[in-house]
This record gives structure tokens, sequence and C-alpha cells, in this order.
């Protein structure tokens, strides 16, 4: 073979996947598994064949043989001691011999079926047989009794060459069978011998071809994995520069580059993200100082706007005090929306400072039994619930970890504006509801009000939208929105339940336990002026 046959040969061998290898592999195992069988099947029968012939057919002509022999010498024993005395008595060895040699000539002709060579010694003896009986056994026994037969001794010296001729065809036709069966027994011997080697040969056929299997799934297809699961382990733990080194058979090599091509991959994946997450921490940063500038802006802000507003508030009502009256009309008028504009802007921005204090300065987790904290807000609003006739009832609550006083928040918003947008006429009925909803609480806070059309579902809870004028309904716009913010600072969500046409269903959910979240960066100055305002 020329190099680059060998070249050619291996290539080929190279493209087989582990699906061929092992069908060619368990086909080549199956082909010697079959021949090594039909060579034991054939030595098993042969064996059988041996076997039967022996036990069955030379062993027992043998033995017919020898019982045939003792019957025509019983006959001659007879017929001679009846010719030399003439006792009747000697003729029953005689009959007996003739019923015995009859049966047993049947059973050895049945034995000897087939046979030509054996059946022909057989018949040399039948006939050596009945010529003595010819001759001498049935003229002799035909004589009378009482008297010596003067036949016999007529007969006597042709007798004996008759009756030499029969011993030497039985003893012919015994030694014969006996080579017949020492032929027997050497070939069911060696046939036996054969049947041991071939099954020999096939158990440790087996055993080698179970050691080749075994060699062969391990270098083709365990060794390679556990390079592939190496390799893989290396990538894994942080080496994403190591290379993935294709092995073993076709499709193992194909998966090993595939998998290779993946980390080369996400090699570049990892580099943009990297990169991309350099910047984000950038901007955050940036974000982080800006937030921390508008909280600081905010915060003193509102905190300055507060003494003007007061001072604005406080003249105008003085005006109102001392000149009400004393003007015209107009000037009355206009009194007056000064004072509700400096007090509508004095509740604007404390709502404003309440919604900015969400997770912030109230961020104290525990343990809270929301009955209480329910119970406790309904005693707080009690006086609005008896002015509005409210009937308010709610569903056993659940204790979680959570910040009552954003909760009480909560609950003041929530049944503040079902009690505030009840129907004109009609007794508002508030009903509060709780059930697990997998790892979270679901609850529903619903009223008999005047609902909220679909279109506005998403609307109210957006800060300073409104769906009516402050005539209608006082209000700055911030309580659902603050809302909001409260139930997702402790891991929920809230929306509208549109199923529901009787008046309006709030439904929220709440975690056992807030998610951890990194606390908001505030200056120390907004935390000051922030605790002043909350005094």
């Amino acid at each position: 073979m020329t190099g680059d046959e060998r070249q050619s040969r291996t290539r080929g061998l190279s493209a087989w996947t582990t699906r061929r290898w092992l069908r060619v592999g368990v086909a080549a195992s199956l082909v010697v598994l079959a021949v090594l069988g039909a060579a034991g099947a054939y030595v098993l029968g042969r064996t059988e064949t041996l076997s039967s012939n022996l036990v069955d057919v030379r062993s027992p002509a043998l033995t017919v043989s020898i019982r045939l022999e003792a019957a025509v010498l019983n006959q001659e024993t007879g017929i001679r001691g009846y010719g030399l005395t003439g006792t009747k008595a000697f003729l029953t060895p005689y009959e007996e011999g003739v019923t015995e040699q009859e049966t047993n000539r049947k059973q050895l002709a049945g034995l000897l079926r087939g046979d030509a060579a054996r059946l022909k010694d057989l018949k040399t003896v039948q006939d050596a047989v009945t010529r003595w009986q010819e001759r001498i056994a049935r003229p002799v026994a035909a004589e009378p009794a009482g008297s010596p037969s003067p036949l016999a001794t007529e007969r006597a010296a042709e007798g004996k060459v008759i009756f030499d001729d029969v011993r030497a065809a039985l003893s012919g036709q015994q030694e014969r069978l006996r080579e017949d069966r020492v032929h027997a027994r050497d070939d069911l011997m060696s046939t036996m011998a054969l049947r041991n080697w071939v099954f020999s040969a096939i158990a440790v056929l087996i055993v080698l071809l179970t050691a080749l299997i075994f060699e062969g799934l391990r270098r083709g297809i365990n060794r390679p994995l556990e390079q592939l699961g190496a390799d893989a382990r290396a990538v894994a733990g942080g080496d994403f520069e190591h290379p993935i080194t294709p092995t073993g058979p076709a499709d193992l090599r194909r998966l090993s580059s595939e998998i290779d091509f993946m980390r080369r991959r996400l090699v570049r994946e990892l580099a943009v993200s990297e990169e991309t997450r350099l910047r984000l921490n950038a901007q955050t940063a940036d974000l982080q100082r800006s937030n921390a500038e508008l909280e600081q802006f905010a915060y003193v802000a509102s905190h300055d706007l507060q003494e003007p507003l007061r001072k604005v508030s406080s003249f105008t009502q003085l005006l109102q005090r001392r000149y009400g009256g004393q003007l015209d009309s107009r000037a009355d008028q206009y009194i007056d929306f000064a004072v509700d504009g400096a007090n509508r802007m004095q509740i604007l921005i404390n709502d404003l400072l309440d919604f900015s204090r969400v997770g912030r300065l109230h961020n104290a987790h525990q343990s809270v039994d929301l009955d209480e904290v329910l119970e406790r807000t309904l005693s707080t609003m009690s006086v609005g619930i008896e002015e509005a006739g409210a009937t308010i009832t709610h569903d056993p609550l659940p204790t979680l970890v959570a910040d009552p006083t954003q909760l009480g928040m909560l609950w003041q918003n929530l049944i503040g504006n079902a009690v505030k947008f009840r129907r004109p006429g009609e007794t508002p009925k508030i009903h509060v509801t709780a059930e697990r909803e997998g790892e979270l609480w679901r609850f529903a806070v619903t009223d008999n009000g005047i609902g909220i059309a679909p279109e506005y579902a998403d609307k109210i809870f957006v800060i300073f939208q409104r769906l009516h004028t402050k005539d209608t309904y006082s209000g700055s716009g911030i309580g659902l929105a603050m809302c909001k913010k409260i139930v997702e600072f402790h891991g929920g969500t809230i929306s509208v339940d549109p199923a529901y046409h009787d008046g309006a269903r709030i439904v929220f959910t709440l975690a056992p336990r807030p998610p951890e979240s990194p606390g908001t960066h505030t200056t120390p100055e907004a935390t000051r002026a922030e605790a002043e305002q909350a005094r």
C-alpha cells in the first residue's frame, strides 16, 4: 500500500461517525458470532448423531448379535443331546433357541437398517444357520424319541463342519460390529473434542469482542467526551481563551467544533458586554450624581418654598378676614383665588414630598400585620368615613415583612379614593380581599363607586394625571402614583380590574419579603431638609 492510499484510507476512517463505528463493529461481531454459532451448532448436531449411533445402534447391535449366537448355541446343544439320547426334553432348548433366533434376527435387522455391509453379515449368518437347520437340526428333531438318532451319528461330521461355518459367520459379524462400535466411539470422542474447542473459541472470542468494544468505546467515545468535558469545565471556570480540541469520531469532532465556535462567539459577546458594562457603570455613576443633585435641589427648593408660601397664604388669609366685604365683589373673588391657590400649592408641595419619600425616608422593613395597619388607617380616616356613611369590610389579611408607614399610606390612598369617588345618593361599600397567588399575595380593593373607564386604566397611575376637575373632586393627582411606587417598592404590581363593572376594583400584589435593592443615595443636606419638612 502506497503512502497516498494509506492517507486516503485514514481520511476515510476519520470521516466515520460514532453511529457508523457502532454499526460496523456490531455487524462484524454478529457475523463472527454467527459463523462460530453455526460451527457450534454443527458440532453439537454431529455429537448428537454419533452419540445416538453409538448408544442406540452399535452397542445394541453387538449385544443382540451375542444373544443371537447364544440362541443358535442353545439350538445346537439341544439337537446334539436329543440325537445322542433320544430324550425329548432336549428339544425344549432347541425350540426356544429357534424362537429367540427369529426375535434377535428381526431386532438386529431393524438396528442395522441402512447399513448394507452389516445387513450382508446378518444374511450370511442367517444363511449358515438355515443350512445347518435344514441339514442337521430339523431332520434330527424329526426322529422318534426314546432312542439315539442314527441320523445324528451319520451326519455328525457334516454337522460339525456346517456349524463351524455358523460359528465363523457369527464371529465375523461380532468382530465387525465391535470394530464399528470402536470407530463410532472414536468419532464421538473426536467430535466432542472439536466441540469443546469450538465453544472455547467462542468464549475466548466473546471475551475479546467485549474487551475490544469497551476499549473502542473508551477511545472513541469516553476519552473524547472526557476531553470535551475538561475543556468545557476550563471554559466554564473562566478561562474563555481555552480552546476546545476536536477528538474522536466525526460527529464528536463536529460537536467540539460547534462548542468551540460558541466559545469564540461568547468571548466576542463578553468583550462587547464588558465594554457595555463599563459604559453603563460610567452612565450609572453620572446618573447617581445627577439624581443626588436633583434630590438635593428638590428638597432644598421645597424647603425654601415653604416659608414664602406660608407668608403668601397667611397674608392672603389676613386680607380675606380684614377686608372681606369692604371691597367690591371682584376684589373678594380675587382674594379667594389667591387663598385657594396658596392652599393648593401647600398641599401639592407636601404631596410631592410624600411621593419622593417612598422607599427613602420610610424604609424600615419589619414584620407587619396588615389587619392592624388597615385598622389604624381606618381610625385615622374615621371622620371622612362617617361623613360619607361608608361601609368598609375586609378578609383576614396576612403578615408581611414591609414598611408599615408606606403600607399605611397605601391603604389611606386606596380607601380614600374609594370613599371620595362614590356614586351620588348611594352608600359607599368597600371590601378588601387577600389571597395567596404563588409566591405573592394578591389584594383587591373593591367599591361600588363611579368606576374607572377602561381607556384610563393605565393613565390613573401616572403622577398629576386627573380624570376630573378640581372643582368636582379635590386632590393633586398623586395618590395612585404613590400607591404604584409603594407596591413596586415591595416587589409587586398594581392595576385596575377591567372585568369589574359595578364600581372600581384596584388589584395589587405584594411579596412576603421586599426584594433586595441598593439604597438610593441621599445627601445629608437633603435628608436634614426632609426631616425638617416631616416635622
